[in-house]
């Protein structure tokens, strides 16, 4: 009984036979040699190079994967072993890659090594493995891109943004547009103009993407044109450069228009003398005698296009001597839409630099009945004394004219609001910034009306101006300024910047 339970637990041991080189035992495989016999014959690293080369631009730092594709990459990443590994040739369907990653060398000794781990069928079906390295030798190389920009040929495409107006609200108000959905990402270079700004980008692409966009955010026209650079009769290829002339229409915010009497008949009978309250993708109008409003697309614009019979810079200022509103009964019926926003009111103003003369008061009809109280301060255009050539303003009769428009109110001085401006517009980097007293003077106003128009800031980023909070104002006044709250804001971070401030100084929240 013994014996037979000594011979169930018996283990069987593997048959060993004789390496047909070495003659030591082994245990049995196809080939019948061993492991050291085995790789001495065998080499399954043979074909692939031990050694290769790879080229790095060092203006911006991208590595070339071939045949000419570069890719930001960093040192001991998985995107630069990807690369190293596509180097290499001899890494077929026949040897198995199992494992590769990155022996530590100088990071100036312009050298990486790999470090592979391989497998292939060798010899009636035996699997060998084997480890190895290879070296790669870094070689600097400019790019495509960057040798295009020291050429001074860095761009594909140019889109030039033009509008023929006195002041630049409209490009400001764009600006911040752009910053907001982020479309300057692709942008290599913004150069400032006279009369506007040109993108330039790489590709015809992203010129087209950016004039669709700006087609979606303000009322405009592009004409395309290309000018050809070079020509291949080998290969019978092209390059071309791409040109997007862009207008927008020149009519900005508060300006004063005299509408074509086909016009005004479309857009509801509305008056023909009407103010621009806000440009956004439409031009939105209203009408300051009956508080009727419209709003004008740009494909409506150019078929009868129209310039402003007044801009911001030719208003006066005028002094309120005394208010009446207009009640709905004593108003005069109109086609809807109606502003709900402002109340129509008779007001008799005056110029301020002519008050106490004889025959300085003036009658108008006004939408700012809201805001307006006596003594109050507001620019308004007096159109009974103007010399405007207009062609649409000509065919109006003289008695249906009004003496003065009222366009907004001057609520308190330019310092004073500057003072208690707590908040901050970002900007784009432009190329030649030309800074004259007219283009501040345009952004203070831009400004302005971001403060008074809920509406028009709801697409603006407005940051917090830390700056300014330091900084006590005097709030003694009563004085009521149009103020954006905390709520609106957004606070400024600099990710670049170090969380733990100077020396010595807190962590920062």
């Amino acid at each position: 009984m013994e014996n037979l339970q000594q011979s169930s637990v018996s283990v069987k041991t593997p048959s060993t036979v004789l390496c047909c080189q070495c003659g030591i035992p082994i245990e049995s495989n196809a080939a019948n040699m061993c492991v050291a016999c085995l790789r001495s014959h065998v080499d399954i690293t043979e074909g692939i190079p031990k050694q290769t080369t790879l080229y790095f631009c060092r203006n911006c730092e991208r590595y070339l994967q071939p045949p000419a594709l570069w890719i930001q990459a960093a040192l001991e990443s998985r995107e630069l072993l990807g690369i190293c590994l596509k180097k290499l040739k001899g890494l077929n369907k026949e040897v198995r890659l199992v494992d590769a990653g990155f022996v530590w060398t100088e990071p100036h000794s312009k050298r990486l090594k790999v470090k592979l781990t391989i497998q292939k069928e060798v010899m009636g079906g035996a699997v060998l493995q084997q480890v190895f390295i290879v070296e790669y030798v870094v070689n600097n190389q400019m790019c495509t891109d960057c040798h295009r920009v020291e050429a001074k040929d860095y761009w594909k495409a140019v889109v030039q943004l033009r509008q023929k107006s006195e002041h630049k609200k409209t490009f400001f108000y764009l600006e911040q547009l752009i910053l907001k959905h982020k479309t300057h990402v692709d942008t290599l270079k913004v150069k400032q103009t006279r009369d506007g700004l040109d993108f330039f980008y790489a590709t015809k692409d992203g010129g087209r993407k950016f004039v669709d966009f700006l087609q979606s955010v303000v009322p405009c026209r592009y004409n395309t044109s290309q000018k050809l650079i070079s020509h291949d009769v080998h290969n019978n290829t092209f390059n071309y450069k791409y040109t997007f002339c862009v207008e927008i229409v020149p009519i900005c915010k508060d300006d004063i228009v005299c509408l074509p009497v086909k016009l005004a008949r479309q857009l509801g009978n509305i008056g023909q003398i009407c103010i621009c309250t806000r440009v956004t993708s439409n031009i939105s109008l209203i009408d300051q005698n009956t508080l009727q409003v419209a709003e004008l697309p740009a494909s409506v614009y150019w078929r009868d296009p129209f310039l402003s019979i007044a801009s911001p810079k030719q208003f006066k200022e005028y002094i309120v001597l005394e208010v009446e509103h207009i009640s709905e009964k004593d108003r005069k019926h109109v086609f809807k839409p109606v502003s709900n926003k402002h109340v129509l009111s008779d007001v008799y103003v005056c110029k301020a630099d002519e008050i106490g003369m004889d025959d300085s008061q003036r009658h108008c009809r006004t939408h700012l009945g809201h805001l307006l109280r006596a003594g109050d301060f507001v620019l308004g255009f007096d159109v009974s004394s103007s010399n405007v050539n207009d062609a649409n303003l000509e065919k109006i009769a003289a008695e249906k004219l009004p003496n003065v428009v009222l366009v907004k109110k001057v609520f308190a001085s330019k310092q004073k609001r500057i003072r208690k401006r707590k908040w901050k517009l970002k900007h784009l980097d432009k190329d030649t910034e030309m800074e004259t007293s007219s283009i501040e003077r345009d952004y203070n106003d831009f400004l302005d009306d971001l403060e008074e128009d809920p509406l028009y800031r709801q697409n603006v980023n407005i940051y917090l101006d830390r700056n300014k909070l330091a900084v006590d104002v005097d709030d003694t006044d009563e004085e009521e300024i149009p103020q954006i709250t905390l709520a609106e804001m957004l606070d400024d971070l600099d990710i670049a910047g170090d969380a733990t401030g100077g020396e010595g100084a807190p962590m920062a929240e």
